[in-house]
């Protein structure tokens, strides 16, 4: 026998597809004249649900929001920042697929609140390297370290999320928007944080802040990284309280769902007529379900939309993790913003659109009526129109900065090609300097050069943070004839034309995501209607999986792989191996971060088109074979009105296609 006439009843409302033998789960959900467990407790559980999805959410947008802090903290390539990144997934490999499928038998409070309790342990963990590592030392090299210590952290914070993602039904449309829309803040505060504690210095508290000679817009300054982490594990460690306190079950909404979604999913879902019901009083035992577990696997996958559907989000997905990991990286890179600035913008700027955009769907979705197809229509047209919008983000670029022997030579008058860059110059020759070394100066000329030691430096002077450099010989040879002129700590400014080309960048940034989001409810409504009742958890489970697994983990890898190729300077460190980049070209970072992401958009279209394709093609040929059933049925239905005496007998249909706004 199955248990999943439980899970049913849980997942679809009375006029959804029912299991046989309802009688059998009086016990879990007792009727309306049974006595009803205490309102507040389901108040209780919605709210604290929410609680934890902000936490979960809030942490995710902070791992974002510190990549560069990280980078250069540990002195480590953007490659490996991307496997720091994906480590935050890989512990939902282990155990989703199991959880999802056995976690719906069980205590589920109490499975959320353990899991919150590992999630918040999790965290706090990831800061822990800042408590037993050396100073950060900018001037002269970046401290050693050991640039693998925050991953295991990341592997026992993922893994502890699984029972939030997998383990809730939607219990009512009103809870559940309150979790998606709680969800949704988490990322904006997150990102907010990041920048908060972008602007804080990364030793505070144990150093004396006057000694300290760079400012947040220094490309060698370092954040307090930490101090999120370490906020947002006792946000998450408070959110497991409340789930020790809930029964096991809660009391069941009356409401149901529309009648048109189970009629409308029969024309699409194969029934294989399997019996999903449960004895009365019989529990449900671990290995009666593990039986059922290959067969569910089997039938889901034999499912043509649902696997499309999942390859779809799967490549859609690479390109959403790979540029959201870097974005804060792009705009440092690409248009000399502070990486406070970057985190701010995108928690208060874009976030917003994206969750205006979800909204926006689902008020379209619920406003039309719209129909499957139209669902899958809607997903696709969001997903080409901001597609053709991204494409624009390629013309709002910045040129590179001039840095004296890696954009442009010593005399500032041409570009270096790669095989020509080189840091000496006889300007410098007689100065025994170091070509390893990063600490960018800015002279009068308005060309960066490594260090103040390249640019032929042969005095300085300190007022208050600020260091002023003299008698430079390289900066006097661009400068002037002079021979001699200054220049201060920090790489220049990028061109005048760069503030406006950056918030043109922001403007088409905010309408692409508004756009592409507009799929994101149409999208999901697709994805619960094209499986069986009896398979959906073990179905959002699957997808969960392959999103976090095929998506999660690999995109911020191959992404900061293929970024890491765009890098002119290299910084070592005192171990003598190769450390973070210091500079980029712009050029050839923008081409290769928005040319990924296009390449991923571009199969997702296609694989979208053949997802539009298999379900007109299934719903058409049996909404004509439920056309012939549904005549038969009103012939049958008139013959019992003439005949019966009872009206309990009527055949009614329930699905009429003109009810539905068709696109």
């Amino acid at each position: 026998m199955d248990t999943s006439s439980k899970e049913n009843i849980q997942l679809f409302c009375k006029n959804s597809v029912q299991p046989v033998g309802r009688s059998s789960l009086k016990t879990e959900y007792p009727s309306s004249e049974e006595k009803q467990p205490c309102c507040g407790e389901l108040k209780l559980f919605l709210g604290a649900l929410s609680f934890v999805y902000f936490a979960k959410a809030l942490a995710e947008g902070y791992l974002k929001s510190t990549i560069t802090q990280i980078e250069r903290r540990f002195d480590i390539p953007s490659s490996l920042v991307g496997v720091i990144d994906g480590s935050f997934e890989i512990g939902n490999l282990l155990v989703i697929t199991f959880v999802s499928y056995f976690g719906a038998k069980l205590h589920r409070p109490k499975i959320i609140g353990a899991g919150c309790l590992i999630m918040g342990v999790g965290t706090l963990l990831i800061a822990m390297p800042q408590f037993f590592m050396e100073q950060y030392r900018y001037e002269r090299y970046s401290p050693f370290s050991n640039s693998t210590l925050s991953i295991s952290p990341c592997l026992l914070e993922s893994s502890s999320q699984l029972p939030i993602s997998v383990l809730e039904k939607s219990q009512s449309k009103i809870s559940n928007g309150c979790v998606q829309t709680v969800a949704i803040i988490g990322p904006i505060f997150g990102f907010l944080l990041g920048s908060l504690c972008a602007k804080l210095y990364v030793d505070i508290g144990f150093v004396n802040l006057d000694r300290i000679t760079i400012t947040p817009k220094d490309p060698q300054w370092v954040g307090a990284w930490w101090l999120g982490y370490l906020i947002a594990g006792i946000i998450s460690l408070l959110a497991a309280v409340p789930f020790w306190c809930l029964p096991k079950s809660l009391p069941r909404p009356q409401s149901g769902e529309d009648s048109n979604s189970s009629t409308e999913k029969s024309k699409f879902i194969i029934d294989d007529h399997t019996d999903y019901q449960t004895p009365h009083g019989e529990k449900a035992k671990i290995m009666e379900m593990a039986r059922d577990f290959l067969p569910s696997l089997k039938n889901l996958f034999g499912n043509p939309v649902y696997f499309l559907y999942l390859c779809t989000s799967t490549v859609q997905f690479n390109s959403l993790f790979g540029m959201v990991t870097y974005k804060p990286k792009y705009i440092e890179q690409q248009y000399g913003q502070s990486s406070s600035k970057a985190n701010f913008v995108i928690g208060l700027i874009n976030i917003p659109a994206v969750a205006l955009g979800i909204f926006s769907g689902g008020i379209v979705m619920k406003k039309f009526r719209i129909s499957v197809c139209g669902a899958a229509k809607l997903y696709l047209g969001s997903s080409v129109f901001g597609y053709l919008l991204f494409l624009s983000l390629f013309a709002l670029g910045c040129e590179n900065s001039d840095v004296a022997g890696l954009t442009v030579s010593y005399q500032g008058t041409k570009p270096v090609s790669s095989h020509e860059r080189a840091l000496f110059s006889d300007c410098n020759s007689r100065c025994k300097c170091s070509e390893t070394k990063w600490e960018p100066m800015c002279g009068e000329n308005g060309i960066t050069y490594a260090s103040a030691c390249l640019a032929g430096c042969q005095t300085s002077n300190r007022s208050g943070k600020n260091i002023i450099f003299y008698n430079c010989t390289c900066v006097g040879i661009a400068a002037s004839k002079s021979g001699n002129s200054s220049g201060i700590v920090g790489r220049c400014q990028k061109d005048n034309e760069c503030p406006k080309m950056f918030l043109y960048f922001l403007v088409i940034s905010v309408i692409t995501s508004y756009t592409l989001s507009l799929g994101g409810i149409p999208g999901y409504i697709l994805l619960l209607r094209c499986i069986k009742p009896q398979l959906k958890s073990f179905a959002l489970g699957i997808y969960t999986l392959a999103i976090r697994v095929l998506a999660g983990i690999p995109a911020p890898v191959y992404f900061g792989v293929l970024i890491d190729t765009s890098c002119l300077k290299w910084g070592f460190k005192r171990c003598g191996s190769r450390g973070s980049c210091r500079l980029y070209d712009s050029n050839a970072f923008r081409h290769i971060y928005l040319g990924l992401t296009v390449i991923l958009g571009t199969v997702s279209i296609f694989l979208s088109i053949a997802v539009l394709f298999i379900l007109k093609k299934n719903y058409v040929s049996k909404h004509r074979s439920f056309i012939t059933k549904r005549d038969r049925t009103m012939v049958s239905a008139r013959f019992l009105k003439e005949n019966c005496t009872t009206s309990d007998h009527l055949l009614q249909p329930n699905y009429w296609p003109g009810k539905e706004t068709r696109l």
